[in-house]
């Protein structure tokens, strides 16, 4: 199966458990492997005929900067749900949403969230 990936896609927004998180706000970096055919675009050389990601990137941007959700995991489905909605020829989804500032007192690189979903689903 062929892929287009979109990686350490960075956004600010307001997800979180704790109302400081919802108030201040964190960054929150996300990674995309959109799986598809890509044997048309391939040959015909037309944005049309595959997945446009800079619209990819403009709906999860919208999704993360202006939604509010208390899990990632949630945040994450929602990006799989609008994606799998605007993009037809998206066949499966592998969505890691990372958040390198969480709120846990200690020494890390990130805590994340991975999903993978089928259009059928």
């Amino acid at each position: 199966m062929d892929k287009i990936k979109l990686k350490n896609l960075r956004f600010y927004g307001y997800h979180g458990v704790l109302e400081e998180e919802n108030k201040l706000g964190q960054k929150f970096v996300v990674n995309l492997d959109l799986f598809a055919d890509l044997k048309e675009p391939g040959k015909t050389d037309c944005v049309e005929d595959t997945i446009n990601y800079a619209l990819v990137y403009e709906k999860v941007k919208i999704i993360v900067e202006t939604k509010q959700f208390n899990l990632i995991e949630k945040l994450a489905q929602e990006i799989v749900n609008e994606i799998f909605n605007s993009f037809d020829k998206v066949i499966e989804i592998e969505i890691e949403i990372m958040k390198p500032e969480a709120p846990v007192k200690g020494i890390y690189d990130y805590f994340s969230v991975q999903l993978r979903r089928k259009r059928d689903d």
